[in-house]
Formats: C-alpha cells, structure tokens, sequence
C-alpha cells in the first residue's frame, strides 16, 4: 500500500522544497558512496521513520511494497560544511539580515549563535539544493572572540528543529584577520595578551564554580571554563604560518581542544601542526588570494592530508553577496589539485562528522544513522551535475527534475 505524502512547498529562488510526512523510501543508486566501506555499485538505500534502514546492492536488498523509489546515478550522505555563517549571515547583504559579526567589543564569548539562527534563511535553503544538509555555522571570523558557533542541519523552519548542536566551539580571530572598528586590540601581541588574560580567567572561574563558594555568573567567564574544561572547541581563525604558531602556543599552554581554521599558510608549517595534532578546515580553496590570503593555494589541502594532517573543506565567511560560498564546489576545486577524490568525500561526509563528534548520527549510510542522503544526476565533483534529491531526516526536502 502507497504511504499518503503530504507536501508543504516552499518556493525559492531556484527549486521548490517539500516536506515529507512519514516517508519509506528507497533510493537507488548506480554508485552508492556509503563512507562505511567501498562504494557500493547498483546500490539501494532503504529508509523508514526517518532512520536509515538498510544499505546494500540491488541483488541483496529487496524494495518492500508501499515504498516510494528514486533514482540516481550517484548517492551520498548529506554533505557537511565544515565552518560556515550562513543563517546568521542572509542572502541580500543588508543590515536586518548580518548577524554574523557584533563590532561594540572584540572580546565577546558569550554571544551565541543559537540566538541569531534563521532555519527560514534563503540562504541555508540554497545551501541545502547543493547537496548540503549539515552547518558547521556561527559568529564569523573578524573579531577577537566573535562568539559561539552550533551545528544545524539545512532543513527545517526553527532553529529547534534544525538543531543538531548548540554550542560547538568559540570563534577566535588571531593575526591581521581582525577587522577595524574595535579600539583594541591594534596589534598582535595586544591579541595574544588580551586572549590570555581571558584565558586564565576562565581556568580560575572553572576551578571555583563549582566550589562551595562559586563566583556569581559571569556569561563570557562561563564560555571560557567550558573551553578550559574541554567541552568545546577553540575555532582559530589564522592564515599567516606567524599566526599558525601563535595558535599552537596557546594550546600548549591552556590545554584547549582546537581547530585551525583558514591556514592559508598552514603548508610552511606542516610538521608543526601535525606534532600538535590538530585538525584543520582548511581555508575555501578558491578564496581571494590577498591580505591575509595571498599565499593560499589550490593545492594546500592535499599537501596537508599527504603530511597526514586531518582536513575538512569550508565554505567560510564572505564579505559580498550571497556571503557564502559552497563547500561542495571548493572540494571539486582540492580534487582536481591532488586531493583523492573518495578522500574529499570522506571530509564532507564522515570526517567532519567523527571531528564534531556527531558521527552517530550523519556523515554515512548506516543502518540507525539519519537518513540524510543527496541523490546527484552524475559526478558530484562536475560542476554541471545536479542534486536531484535531497533527503533529510527521511524527508524528501527538495526536488528538482
């Protein structure tokens, strides 16, 4: 018997999005990249409430009656974009819709994204008819410390139901990367020192909140502590290799989990970030190549992965419209510059899952997994193919023929 699907079209700039209620679908694949083992040839991919149900070939997985089919010649996971402001940065560039950096201080830690996230955004839907279903996303680099980014996935019409992480990580600005507007810091070492200052800080609010005698709530001092105590990220925005050292200093000293992101300069610097054991999401491969970027290049992403540091692919932050860019398109980009091209796969599915710790939930086709899956009319890395189909939640959320 055919399960009632009933629509809630959204139209927008370039394809119409629906939802999906109570959906069993299979999708068929003439190559199925799982991410959990070989790619699969003639594959299926079964999916019921929402949850990946069964992966297999066609000769091993049969289609119950009632399930709708869909065709592809490549299936994936939904992609992730790895660091992103889309959803607090919006699509036409006016003041009502850039939430993405505060210029009154350029030390706020407190701020945080969940606050500002707008799940209806055009941009996040455009994001999401790329391929694109998972946000790494939050206050954009510029600042000192611009605030706390979270984790959402592309579809959804609140924030509480695109939500996958509240507070990942604490978005930090090293190097000239600081825009102006801020009467300090003017200078490196001013960062460097006032960071540390803050540092220290947040390592005595997180000795003594816990106490008998707690320090009154302080917001900024509570991120800080979380930071201290390892239970979010340190996102360091740095491109020069000066900066890249800086970072690492730091870490060493206050013991942070962190991230590197940008690296423009990152391959001057290989072996260091790799004894550091640091990940990075490496700078948008095409970025603009001045300023703080003019040494970056198309071909830093497979220098780093060959030194065996680990890599995931970014959209960024960027100052003209649309203010973002896709983070499928850069990864086509470091493919066709020596990056493997299952690798790339791997960093916009399950590695920049396993990096923030939702691996039990997307980056692969699984058995249990969210059935986030994205069916493309041929090679995802040709910029002429499609996403056809894509898959949220078990919910078919966008269509384009």
């Amino acid at each position: 018997m055919k399960v009632l699907k009933l629509f809630v079209p959204v139209c927008l700039m370039f394809a119409c999005i629906a939802t999906d209620a109570a959906a069993q679908i299979a999708v068929k694949g003439e190559t199925v990249y799982t991410m959990d083992g070989d790619p699969i040839r003639d594959g299926v991919v079964l999916i019921r409430d929402g949850k990946i149900e069964r992966v297999g070939t066609a000769g091993s997985v049969s289609i119950p009656d009632g399930y709708d089919v869909h065709e592809a010649k490549v299936v994936t996971p939904g992609l992730i974009d790895s660091r992103s402001v889309v959803g607090l940065a919006g699509i036409l560039n006016q003041d009502h819709d850039q939430d993405q950096i505060e210029m009154s201080n350029a030390f706020q830690p407190d701020l945080r994204a969940i606050d500002a996230f707008n799940a209806r955004e055009d941009l996040v839907k455009f994001l999401l008819g790329k391929g694109i279903t998972t946000v790494h996303t939050g206050h954009g680099p510029g600042a000192l410390v611009s605030g706390q980014t979270m984790i959402a996935k592309t579809a959804g019409n609140t924030v509480e139901q695109s939500l996958v992480d509240s507070t990942t990580a604490i978005a930090i600005t090293l190097g000239a990367g600081i825009r102006g507007g801020y009467s300090t810091p003017g200078t490196r070492a001013k960062s460097v020192a006032m960071l540390r200052q803050n540092l220290i800080e947040g390592q005595d609010y997180a000795k003594n909140r816990n106490s008998d005698n707690p320090p009154s709530r302080n917001l900024g001092r509570e991120s800080m502590a979380d930071l201290i105590d390892g239970k979010i990220y340190a996102l360091i925005h740095v491109q020069r290799a000066q900066d890249i050292m800086t970072a690492i200093r730091l870490q060493k000293e206050f013991g942070f989990r962190m991230l590197l992101e940008g690296a423009a300069e990152a391959y001057l610097v290989k072996d260091e970030i790799k004894e550091a054991g640091v990940p990075v999401i490496i700078h948008p491969t095409m970025v603009r190549t001045w300023g703080e970027t003019q040494n970056a290049g198309f071909k830093t992403a497979a220098k780093l992965k060959e030194a065996g540091i680990p890599v995931v692919f970014q959209s960024g932050y960027e100052g003209y419209v649309p203010k973002t860019r896709v983070v499928l398109f850069e990864a086509a980009i470091a493919v066709a510059n020596g990056f493997g091209y299952e690798d790339a796969l791997q960093a916009l599915t399950i590695d920049a899952a396993a990096l923030f710790g939702i691996d039990d939930r997307v980056g692969s086709l699984e058995t249990g997994k969210d059935a986030d899956v994205v069916l493309f009319n041929g090679d995802p890395f040709e910029y002429t193919t499609k996403a056809t189909r894509v898959i949220v939640n078990g919910n078919v959320v966008y269509e384009k023929d």
